[in-house]
């Protein structure tokens, strides 16, 4: 008779294990899987039954006791571990419930051990179980997520809404493969300082991925930061032009880097109000006239530098143009003719990859601090924390005293 398990009797602990020894498998499989039960012979049977279908079946019991579930996520049989896996999420809601319970408590150390498990079929499970699961504890989440198997990890960093921000910045600053960026970068909701995290990877699909993700936040200062990144990739242009809801200045400024294919795509864009798109048309018609008088004029960058100061058109917007279009040569001449020195002598000053020489210079060609900084980034290669940024949007930051001091060092006298 069964029914002496199912509560607990006048029987000591060690002669109810007696009689449980004596059971054959038949017996100790239809207690393992009766609901009614005692919950100490379920333990019981979950710990020490020598019959992996036994305790097997203690898992799928519904009266399993939650305690017992720690001990079973160590078996050395792999199906009652993936069994325990299906059960303890079946009882996560639950447990959920009241996360300061001990019911919480033994689910959670149970999931924690199997997030671990050397073997990957059980690691995996948990993962694509855990990875739309609302009550997925946050602990297990981050360990799934640093999971070294794509097939764990990549689930949980793509889709699992509870993997905290703090767990998501932690890995991208691992140094992680492209996968893993990418990943991250296509979640549904994607937080501002976690969009930065994958920004100041440098990877490309994964910035990609960002860029064209609607659900991922972009401050509009971070936004500045990626253009000025995105001079150096060229796939982030073409992203950043399909992205919606763009700020009018960051149109503007994008117009300015941006490939021929790359405009025809913001040129097509009828998202923006009339004066943006005025500016974007006028900047392009600007960049295509810069390349045509180049070609038509068919002459060296000095020569033709020359030309366009003595016709009184050697101005900020033809320099400008001509560092967006990576015409150093024109550049270099250009300075040197408004300063009356050598194009060697602004090179110099360029290859010294210091702010304040090369605000002055841009000072003493008298050109704007919004041009000396695109100098100081583009031709002086000057590392951010190093930049001097223009004071009030366009104002020099340098007093005119710091500014003639600065001349007067590079050899330009009574400057």
């Amino acid at each position: 008779m069964l029914s002496r398990f199912f509560k607990p009797p006048s029987q000591t602990r060690a002669e109810r294990v007696e009689d449980l020894s004596a059971a054959d498998v038949k017996r100790r499989l239809a207690l393992a899987k009766d609901s009614r039960t005692d919950k100490e012979i379920l333990y019981y049977l979950a710990e020490k039954d020598p019959e992996p279908a036994v305790r097997r079946a203690v898992v799928k019991n519904k009266a399993m006791p939650a305690h017992v579930a720690p001990i079973v996520a160590m078996d050395r049989d792999v199906d009652v571990r993936l069994a325990l896996a299906g059960r303890l999420v079946d009882l996560l809601p639950e447990a959920s419930a009241d996360e300061q319970s001990q019911l919480y408590a033994f689910v959670v150390q149970a999931l924690g051990t199997l997030a671990l498990d050397e073997v990957l079929k059980i690691r995996k499970a948990l993962s694509s179980t855990l990875k739309d699961h609302a009550c997925a504890p946050p602990k297990i989440a981050g360990q799934l997520a640093r999971d070294v198997e794509r097939d764990v990890s990549e689930p949980i960093l793509r889709y699992c809404a509870v993997l905290s921000d703090h767990d998501l910045i932690d890995i991208l600053k691992a140094h992680p493969a492209s996968w893993v960026i990418e990943a991250v970068a296509k979640r549904e909701h994607v937080s501002e300082t976690v969009s930065e995290a994958v920004i100041d990877t440098d990877d490309q699909p994964g910035s990609v991925a960002l860029l064209t993700n609607d659900g991922a936040e972009l401050s509009e200062d971070f936004l500045h930061t990626i253009i000025e990144k995105a001079k150096n990739f060229s796939d982030w242009q073409g992203a950043m032009a399909e992205r919606k809801a763009l700020p009018s200045s960051i149109v503007k400024e994008l117009a300015e880097i941006v490939d021929a294919s790359v405009r025809d795509i913001l040129v097509s864009r009828d998202d923006f109000d009339d004066e943006t798109t005025e500016e974007v048309a006028a900047i392009f018609r600007r960049r295509i006239d810069f390349e045509s008088d180049k070609f038509a004029a068919q002459k060296p960058a000095n020569l033709l530098v020359k030309d366009l100061m003595e016709e009184g058109a050697l101005d900020e917007a033809r320099i400008s143009d001509a560092l967006a279009m990576r015409d150093r040569a024109f550049v270099i001449h250009a300075l040197a003719l408004k300063i009356q020195t050598l194009p060697e002598n602004v090179e110099q000053i360029f290859e010294m990859q210091t702010a304040k020489p090369i605000v002055a210079l841009t000072w003493h060609a008298g050109l704007s601090m919004r041009l000396a900084l695109e100098l100081q980034k583009q031709l002086g290669q000057v590392q951010p924390g190093d930049l001097l940024y223009p004071k009030d949007g366009s104002d020099y930051p340098l007093s005119e005293a710091e500014l003639v001091w600065q001349l007067e060092f590079l050899g330009f006298k009574g400057a």
